[in-house]
């Protein structure tokens, strides 16, 4: 019994670790892994990100860390300046519960 909970706490640990969403804002869009366009409605988003201040802290639900070099990110993304050009459209939360998904089909853009 303990062995198999062991095991089940050791692979909920590794997919929170491996998990984790450092991302790096690129200069150039053929540098990054996905193209994200900030939305002014929340309402109009695939994701509810909030910006956590520690790397910690991170999730692919939403709760983003930016990291200053792009060998240090689990992520790299270019912003868009059209919506029409971005592969997820995302919205800036000011409140860490209200961050996740609105499109779940987009997840694959994440992981």
């Amino acid at each position: 019994m303990k062995r198999k909970l062991l095991l089940i706490f050791s692979l909920v640990m590794l997919t929170v670790i491996a998990s984790a969403q450092k991302i790096f804002s690129c200069q150039s869009r053929y540098d990054a892994d996905f193209k994200v366009f900030v939305v002014s409605n929340r309402y109009d988003a695939d994701l509810l990100v909030y910006k956590v201040d520690s790397q910690y802290d991170t999730d692919t639900d939403g709760r983003w860390f930016f990291v200053d070099n792009k060998y240090n990110a689990d992520k790299k993304i270019w912003f868009s300046e059209s919506r029409y050009d971005a592969d997820l459209l995302i919205f800036f939360v000011e409140n860490r519960y209200d961050i996740g998904w609105k499109n779940r089909s987009k997840m694959h853009l994440i992981f």
